[in-house]
């Protein structure tokens, strides 16, 4: 299975998320972070994922009799390169996007699912804003939010932190303007 077709699965982006920050977590662990999932469909994107190398076994130990394994995500099988991110159609773009909202919206409805979840105290947002910004000004400001951002993914779990995901989307929701200044949508 390609990396697209694979990665384009709410389930398997669940796990993936769930499995980001250096984390190393069993299937069971995995399944419990994923209530709305049962646990052989859990199982089974596990071995699909494990499969493809995009997760592997960080350890071993024998539990009752079985095999417990303990999975770890390897960040470079975790993700479409450039090269085949510019070789997916309109079609895949549709289907990965989908798949992205889709275990966005199941994630969420996890954490509204839990008795402590608070929107308020816990400062959710899932604001959309409008920028206007030519080429250049669009890579200052991706520039700008890698900045903020990687730095805060090598922090680890500690007493004290909450584990947060964050979902930057970015697309241009119009055509670029032909209009002159202060004429934007006219």
């Amino acid at each position: 299975m390609d990396t697209l077709r694979l990665l384009a699965h709410p389930v398997r982006v669940r796990i993936v998320n769930a499995l980001r920050g250096d984390r190393i977590l069993t299937t069971a662990e995995l399944a419990a972070r994923l209530p709305d999932v049962s646990k052989a469909t859990v199982y089974r994107h596990v071995d699909l994922l494990a499969k493809a190398e995009v997760l592997e076994v960080a350890e071993e130990q024998r539990v009752r009799g079985a095999v417990e394994r303990h999975y770890r995500l390897r960040q470079d099988r975790a993700a479409i390169a450039l090269e085949a991110a510019r070789r997916m159609t309109t079609e895949d773009h549709r289907r990965a996007f989908a798949s992205a909202v889709a275990a966005l919206v199941a994630e969420f409805d996890a954490y509204l699912g839990r008795d402590a979840s608070d929107p308020v105290a816990d400062l959710v947002g899932y604001r959309q804003h409008a920028v206007w910004l030519d080429p250049a000004e669009l890579e200052a400001m991706i520039g700008e939010l890698r900045a903020a951002i990687a730095p805060r993914l090598a922090n680890d779990s500690r007493p004290g932190r909450t584990r947060y995901l964050l979902s930057p989307v970015l697309f241009p929701s119009e055509p670029p303007t032909e209009e002159g200044p202060g004429q934007p949508g006219r």
